[in-house]
């Protein structure tokens, strides 16, 4: 008998919200978080949009010596812990800190490092690289440094798949704990690369939307999308085994009850054309879940606002769910706060997670007329109020990784 694992805290750190509450309320509300990319000169870009993070200041979340030792992915993914974690109500006092684990990614890691520290030796010589380039630089750091700040000691590791880095760390910790590796896992995903390399590669690679209306810019869906705008933030969840959680006295918000994942073997970068690797992970999900498609109620969708994502993941939506995928509600978080990459699957699931709890749907923003062939119900003209009992999460990674996650109502 696999262990029941439930959700327990959310910390999330966004374009819109630099809390799990600031977030999920701007979320209702239909705030998008899109606007002028500030955090350098755009005036030989051809893209001049992306979903920044606000307001934001490390030391408000650890000490000054630690914050000055992190790179912005690490700070964002360590202030979402922290905020997972005091919001589970989590005492390490009274747990074993070697069954309390992490697994948090990050598609990229430090791309500024790597720009700063590169023109040092352009410029100054390879003598005055600072000596923490790499640990400030590498991905893995990120759960690294939320194990150091919180003490846990449990399995810590990093999953990197690209845009499904976030749903894939989910489902390691589901995993983690169900088959009896830990009681208590902090998953989740972080990113921050909004920067002259990350927009640079992005665009050459024909990937960002040119728009410069910030309301018609990541409009997943619609016939006249161009690309996804570059967002960046981070989503950490507490995943618990439900006994474990009983016996403390925890809060549940969710219960995980299935994943999925599969490879295309298709392209680096598109999905396969007819949907059938993300199929498959949907089915999986499903199967896991002990649900028919008729029983789920809402996916959110990966819906990336390029042409090949939304059309490919329609197309897997149909394959998946036959003919309940008419019925299904589905939506595009993206549409708010952008692209978040390997920090997307992560703060999707939280949505997912608060639409059980409260029965909400949130509406795609900005996207006005579908293509003809992305003809499914994609919560267009207003947010969608009705009790919810299943939800999942999808997300599609460069590479051809496909992940998907069902999320439960809790129930005794």
């Amino acid at each position: 008998m696999k262990r029941r694992v439930v959700v327990t805290g959310i910390g999330a750190v966004t374009p819109i919200g630099n809390t799990a509450d600031e977030f999920w309320a701007a979320v209702k509300e239909g705030t998008v978080g899109i606007d002028k990319i500030t955090k350098f000169d755009t005036a030989d870009y051809k893209v001049k949009l992306a979903a920044e993070v606000k307001g934001f200041h490390a030391e408000e979340h650890m000490d000054a010596k630690a914050a000055r030792r992190m790179d912005a992915f690490s700070g964002y993914a360590v202030a979402a812990a922290k905020e997972a974690f005091e919001d589970a109500g989590l005492d390490m006092e009274k747990e074993d800190a070697f069954r309390v684990g992490v697994i948090v990614g990050s598609g990229i890691g430090s791309l500024q490092v790597i720009e700063r520290e590169y023109e040092k030796i352009l410029t100054k010589g390879p003598n005055r690289v600072n000596p923490l380039m790499v640990p400030l630089m590498i991905s893995n750091m990120a759960a690294g440094n939320i194990s150091i700040q919180l003490g846990l000691r449990g399995k810590c590791t990093n999953v990197v798949t690209a845009c499904a880095t976030g749903t894939n760390c989910i489902g390691d910790a589901f995993r983690a704990i169900s088959c009896g590796e830990a009681e208590v896992m902090l998953a989740g995903g972080t990113e921050s690369s909004i920067c002259p390399t990350g927009v640079a590669g992005f665009t050459s690679l024909t990937a960002l939307s040119t728009s410069t209306d910030p309301m018609r810019a990541s409009i997943p869906f619609d016939k006249d999308r161009n690309g996804f705008v570059l967002g960046e933030g981070s989503g950490v969840v507490v995943l618990e085994e439900l006994e474990h959680a009983k016996k403390r006295g925890a809060q549940i918000y969710a219960e995980l009850v299935g994943y999925g994942c599969t490879g295309d073997a298709y392209h680096i970068t598109a999905p396969m054309e007819d949907g059938s690797g993300a199929a498959k992970a949907m089915e999986y999900a499903m199967k896991e879940a002990w649900v028919e498609p008729a029983q789920i109620d809402y996916i959110n969708a990966h819906g990336t606002s390029t042409h090949h994502n939304d059309l490919y993941e329609t197309r897997a939506i149909k394959l998946a769910f036959g003919e309940a995928a008419k019925q299904v509600q589905i939506n595009s978080t993206k549409s708010m706060i952008g692209h978040l990459l390997g920090a997307a699957g992560a703060v999707e699931f939280i949505v997912c997670v608060k639409s059980l709890q409260e029965g909400f749907i949130h509406q795609t923003m900005g996207t006005k007329e579908p293509e003809e062939e992305c003809d499914l119900n994609y919560t267009l003209d207003a947010p969608v109020e009705k009790e919810l009992h299943y939800a999942m999460s999808n997300s599609l990674g460069f590479g051809g990784h496909n992940a998907s996650l069902v999320v439960k109502k809790y129930e005794e």
